[in-house]
């Protein structure tokens, strides 16, 4: 019998990061939850024994830093680490408040170096860390400069740490979902989804349960790192993005 992994998945109280503990535990592995809310209580509650709620804001080091100490503390390992965490403040530029931008950046980017670095000397040959994209950080659309910005950054730094921990036997990927309809698309209206839906050559929206199935499985694979692995309906192919 393959040795239980722990995961820690960072904005795992819904949508993207619950779908994907929800894989982790029925596979047979442990999982860590991290959320800013208290929601993320309940979330862990459905999942059983198997899972841990963590609460904490990726932004704020400390915080991170004792959320791992914590996992660690409570299962004495970690071995994968999926930053999903996201934060979208949407403005055009002269528009964007200051404040907005940064606040972006520091979930979306900082937030994912933070947990990379509190969990980074308990990962051992044979960890991962999946960070989770976005097409907006190859594809520019308007008024996203923010996030765009910060998706951006998350694959370089994918990249950079690919090669940073290769020879340690950790693997660094990125997962780029389509869009798929959670919290955050909520704030979009009827007209603009279906719009942003015409793009999509599957012509249908992604399931969280669909981005879950390729975190999990890229989390395993043992001879790819550095890689940015699409799910999303051919849309970056529909506009002559490389994956």
């Amino acid at each position: 019998m393959a040795t239980q992994k722990v995961w820690l998945i960072t904005g795992a109280s819904r949508g993207i990061g619950l779908a994907a503990a929800r894989r982790v535990v029925a596979a047979g592995d442990r999982v860590a939850l991290l959320a800013r809310g208290d929601s993320v209580q309940a979330a862990a509650v459905e999942l059983g024994e198997s899972a841990l709620a963590v609460q904490a804001d990726v932004a704020d080091a400390a915080s991170v830093q004792a959320a791992v100490d914590g996992v660690v503390s409570h299962w004495g390992q970690l071995d994968v680490i999926v930053n999903n965490a996201g934060l979208h403040r949407g403005g055009k530029v002269g528009r964007l408040a200051h404040e907005d931008w940064q606040a972006v950046l520091d979930t979306n980017l900082t937030g994912a170096l933070n947990v990379i670095t509190s969990a980074r000397p308990h990962l051992s040959e044979g960890g991962a860390v999946i960070n989770v994209g976005a097409v907006v950080g190859f594809r520019g659309f308007p008024g996203d400069a923010a996030y765009a910005a910060s998706k951006a950054g998350l694959s370089g730094l994918t990249r950079a740490l690919a090669v940073e921990l290769a020879g340690k036997g950790i693997t660094v990927n990125l997962v780029i979902p389509g869009l798929v309809l959670t919290e955050m698309t909520d704030g979009l209206s009827e007209a603009a989804l279906e719009s942003m839906r015409k793009t999509i050559p599957m012509a249908r929206y992604g399931d969280a349960a669909e981005i879950a199935e390729v975190i999990e499985w890229v989390a395993r694979s043992r001879y790819m790192t550095g890689a940015f692995v699409p799910v999303d309906g051919g849309l970056m192919s529909s506009f002559g993005v490389p994956g």
